[in-house]
């Protein structure tokens, strides 16, 4: 008996949360879009703003080059997926944006995006527009300072999935189950 109270109360309790965190990013999407408008560049050093996050559906992951584990391993499984969906997920967008503007220029993010997959390109650009547009998407990064001089970046490890009029549809987690991440992709694709 005790333990289906307890049950019930877990599961109302991760209902609550679960609505919370869906009503707070449904709170922060402006009409026409997730976000706020930008201005960057992508790794061709090409002008990029909101735009290219409408008419397709957009999976876009925050990061730097200088990530030991989270950024890459993303990447790839973010690559492995749209390429699993085939035809499926042709249409999908995917970005990786710099939260480390300062050492990832364009050539520098072309040349690390361009060693995992031709599918994904890197945003970049003037640091405090970077900043901007990582907070208008609800982006949490830090810089860590670390022993002789050297820094990293903190930074939250989901992939955000923007439907086709670049409205917040989800996220897939770091480390999220394959299976899940690629339903979730399919969902997209379909929206």
């Amino acid at each position: 008996m005790m333990r289906s109270i307890l049950a019930s109360i877990l599961i109302l309790i991760a209902a609550g949360v679960g609505w919370l965190t869906y009503d707070w990013y449904r709170a922060r999407t402006a009409p026409g879009g997730f976000g706020a408008p930008f201005t960057l560049v992508d790794q061709n050093g090409a002008e990029i703003t909101e735009a290219a996050f409408r008419g397709a559906p957009s999976a876009v992951f925050f990061g730097f080059t200088h990530c030991p584990e989270i950024c890459p391993t993303t990447l790839y499984e973010l690559d492995g997926w749209l390429n699993a969906m085939g035809d499926e997920g042709k249409d999908i967008r995917a970005y990786f944006v710099t939260v480390d503007p300062a050492r990832d220029t364009p050539e520098v993010m072309g040349a690390y995006v361009g060693n995992v997959s031709d599918r994904i390109t890197g945003i970049t650009g003037e640091p405090a527009k970077v900043e901007a547009m990582a907070r208008a998407h609800s982006i949490y990064f830090k810089r860590v300072e670390l022993e002789g001089g050297d820094y990293t970046m903190d930074h939250t490890a989901s992939v955000l999935l923007l439907d086709r009029k670049g409205d917040f549809f989800g996220t897939i987690s770091y480390g999220e189950n394959p299976d899940t991440a690629l339903a979730k992709l399919k969902r997209l694709a379909a929206s």
